[in-house]
């Protein structure tokens, strides 16, 4: 169980840097893409970021 958590926690993180790279990539091109995407982007990297604290979190009380 914890092997597969600590590779959901993985998957979980490279999610994030995935999308805050695409983020800054859009806010850096500008125009009417980063108008459209921009704030689309970075809410989904709080959302990812909320997922992979509460796998962090379900990985640390678990190992009690």
């Amino acid at each position: 169980m914890n092997t597969l958590l600590t590779v959901l926690l993985g998957i979980a993180l490279l999610s994030v840097v995935g999308a805050l790279g695409f983020g800054l990539v859009t806010l850096l091109r500008g125009g009417e893409f980063s108008r459209k995407y921009s704030n689309e982007a970075m809410r989904w990297r709080v959302l990812l970021q909320g997922i992979a604290l509460l796998i962090f979190a379900i990985i640390l009380w678990s190992g009690r």
